[in-house]
C-alpha cells in the first residue's frame, strides 16, 4: 500500500515542472502573437485606415453604397449626416459610418 503513495508524489528534480521557466513557453507565446499581428491585428488596421480616407473623400455627386444596401448619390453632406438621392426627388439621410463603398465618383469639373 506504500508503493502507491511514493509513486503518486512530485516528480524528480530538473523537469520544467519543478518551477523552473522554460524558455520554450515564451517563444511560443512570441510566434502566437506574432501569427495574431500579421493575420488579425494588421489587415484590419489597414481596412480602417482605407475606410477613413474613403469617408474623408465623399463628395457631392458621388454614388455611394450603404450597408443596408441603398445605393444613391450624394446631395448633402454634414460632419456625420449623408443626404442621398435614391431616385427622382427621393431623397434619404443616413450617418456617414453607413457608406461603405464608393461606386462612382463625381465628374470633376473644368475650371
Amino acid at each position: 500500500m506504500t508503493d502507491i503513495a511514493y509513486a503518486m508524489g512530485a516528480p524528480g528534480g530538473g523537469g520544467p515542472g519543478a518551477g523552473g521557466t522554460d524558455p520554450s513557453f515564451f517563444i511560443m507565446m512570441a510566434v502566437l502573437f506574432a501569427i495574431f499581428y500579421f493575420l488579425i491585428i494588421r489587415p484590419q488596421q489597414k481596412k480602417q485606415k482605407e475606410l477613413k480616407e474613403m469617408m474623408a473623400s465623399l463628395n457631392y455627386g458621388d454614388v455611394v453604397l450603404t450597408s443596408g444596401g441603398l445605393q444613391g448619390k450624394i446631395t448633402g453632406l454634414t460632419d456625420t449626416v449623408v443626404t442621398l438621392e435614391v431616385a427622382d426627388k427621393v431623397r434619404v439621410k443616413v450617418s456617414r459610418s453607413f457608406v461603405i463603398s464608393i461606386l462612382q465618383k463625381a465628374p470633376k469639373e473644368k475650371e
